[in-house]
Parts: C-alpha cells; sequence; structure tokens
C-alpha cells in the first residue's frame, strides 16, 4: 500500500461522508435524450414531455382506469410451475422467483402511490371495477415478468378474468404488453393461445364487448392470438406491434423496411388497428365506448329473449360485439 492512500484530503467531504442518493432519481427519455424527475413522470402516468409511453405496471394500470382508483383484485388460479423441467443457465423455477421477487418490490415501492390490492403470482394481475361508471374486468399484463411471456399461467389468469366478465356482466378489457411465448413451457405454451381464444368466445357468446389496448411491445404467439381478436382494438402512441421484429424481416425479404414500420401509428393508417389514444385520455375513452357499447347490448339481449323459435329451428346465436358496431 502507499502512504500517500493514508492522505486525507481536508474540508467538508471528509468530514460528511458519501451522500446517498437514490439510483433512480431521474429517469432518461428515449424520444428526446432528456432527464426527468420520476416524480414528474409518475405524476404524468408516465409519459415524459416528448410523448414517450414508458412501461408501468399492472397496479398503475388499475389506478389509470378504474374510477377513484377503486378495484377488486381477482384471485389467479395457480398452475404447474416446471411441467417440462426446463433448464438452460438457470433453472426455470429460479428464473420465476427472481421476476417474482422483482416485482414484489416494486409493489412495495406502489402501495404509496394508492389504489386497492393486486394479486399477481406471474405476468398477469386481473381486477373488476366501473369505468365511467361501466362494469368492466380489466386483465393486464406486466412485461417486468419474464418480457410478460405468455404461459399457462397466463392462459389460465386470461380464462378466469373472461369467466369472472361474464359473471358481473361486464366488458372485458386486455392490456397486452408481451415478448410472445415463454419458451420454458415449449408447446403447453403455445396451447393457450386456442385456449384464450375459446374464453373469447364465451365473451361473445354472452353479448359483452371485448377490448384489446395494445402496449409497448406486443408480438409473438400474443399477437397471433388474443391480442388481434377484440371488438375494438386501441393502442398507446409509438407501441410497437408485431409478429416478428423489423430485424428478422429485414434479414428474410433483404430489404429495408419504411419508416415506423410495426408501430401503432403506421398500422392505424393500414387498418390493423382502430384508434391510437394518449395513455392519459384511456379512461375517458374507455368510458366513451362502454357506454355505448354496454346499453346497446342489454337492450339487444332483452329484445332476442323476448322471439319465440319456431318450432325445430335452433335458436339464433347471440350476436356478437363486432356485429353491434358494423
Amino acid at each position: 500500500m502507499n502512504w500517500l492512500s493514508n492522505i486525507r484530503t481536508p474540508g467538508l467531504k471528509g468530514l460528511l461522508g458519501k451522500r446517498d442518493t437514490p439510483e433512480n432519481l431521474w429517469i432518461k427519455c428515449p424520444k428526446s435524450g432528456e432527464l426527468i424527475y420520476k416524480s414528474d413522470l409518475e405524476a404524468g402516468w408516465w409519459v415524459t414531455p416528448a410523448g414517450a409511453h414508458l412501461r408501468i405496471s399492472p397496479r398503475n394500470r388499475f389506478r389509470l382506469l378504474f374510477d377513484e382508483e377503486r378495484w377488486e383484485a381477482l384471485a389467479l388460479p395457480t398452475t404447474v410451475r416446471d411441467p417440462l423441467k426446463f433448464r438452460d443457465d438457470k433453472p426455470y423455477p429460479t428464473r420465476i422467483r427472481l421476476a417474482k421477487s422483482k416485482i414484489d418490490a416494486r409493489e412495495k415501492e406502489e402501495k404509496a402511490l394508492g389504489g386497492d390490492a393486486i394479486k399477481q403470482e406471474d405476468c398477469m394481475a386481473a381486477a373488476f371495477g366501473k369505468i365511467g361508471k361501466s362494469p368492466a374486468v380489466v386483465l393486464a399484463q406486466d412485461f417486468g415478468f419474464m418480457g410478460g411471456s405468455l404461459g399457462m399461467a397466463a392462459g389460465e389468469a386470461f380464462i378466469a378474468a373472461a369467466e369472472m366478465a361474464v359473471t358481473k356482466k361486464a366488458a372485458f378489457i386486455v392490456i397486452t404488453a408481451s415478448g410472445g411465448a415463454r419458451m420454458q413451457e415449449g408447446t403447453l405454451s403455445l396451447m393457450q393461445m386456442p385456449r384464450t381464444t375459446l374464453a373469447i368466445q364465451d365473451i361473445h357468446a354472452a353479448g359483452l364487448p371485448y377490448i384489446v389496448i395494445l402496449t409497448d411491445p406486443t408480438s409473438g404467439g400474443v399477437s397471433a392470438s388474443y391480442a388481434m381478436l377484440g371488438d375494438i382494438h386501441i393502442a398507446e402512441p409509438d407501441a410497437m406491434i408485431a409478429f416478428s421484429g423489423p430485424r428478422v424481416i429485414e434479414q428474410t425479404i433483404r430489404e429495408k423496411l419504411p419508416e415506423g414500420f410495426q408501430r401503432s401509428e403506421f398500422l392505424r393508417e393500414r387498418g390493423v388497428i382502430d384508434m391510437v389514444v394518449d395513455r392519459r385520455e384511456m379512461k375517458a375513452t374507455l368510458a366513451r365506448l362502454l357506454g355505448h357499447l354496454l346499453p346497446t347490448r342489454s337492450r339487444k339481449q332483452v329484445r332476442q329473449n323476448d322471439v319465440i323459435a319456431p318450432p325445430d329451428v335452433p335458436d339464433a346465436a347471440p350476436p356478437s360485439t363486432r356485429s353491434a358496431l358494423d
């Protein structure tokens, strides 16, 4: 050891010691590069001054959408954690535990922001409440849990939330955020695509609206199933919505893709989605839509129940939400 290392510089620095500064006090805007106070982002629902919509948790989704930030959390079914005994550089159960510890720490921090309790064991959280006084079940996908990957737990959560919507005679709203299917569950993960599709058919059969809010990113098996089967598709600005990423497509077709390809605005111009809505306007937009959809469907269901079907002719199926909008 050099004798110079024992010399302490004079002044207050040596007396006061190192200051404890939170590491996440500032957040960098991905669009402008501007540094923004975290507290300012929280107050603005994590939308930067440049318009970038940062990823947020299910709790903040529920706070944003439900009236008076009140909701009834849905206890989601449990599943077998490692059905294939999958192992890469880490065992699959270890990855799940690490992901769960991260969202538990985040939930502990966010409880102070307000809202009721949430119940999240995997990448999905669901709750029932009112949006503009209309009943709704909201299922929020959490990209912070293993990239929001679709596995058995997510599939069971989707089905349970859909069943709750039918029971409560409420609209079913799904907020997607996923990198695709969960590879650690193999074919069992892919099986959730048809299972969630059948749950959507139950929503339609009950005469209830199914609305999808697409956030950044929505891709893979999620975009190939329930994310694109909504009666109405709403996307946040500049969200990536795709099956395969742009780099894979460019390498396949050996061509440069157009500017903004696979982004919300690009897809809206081509009729893939219905509207692009700023996150801060999402609640008002949903309240307006539900105010039109739910009363209309109730009146149609009453009229249909009053009709007596002729002999030997099966009753017609309840009208779907899409037919009500056409």
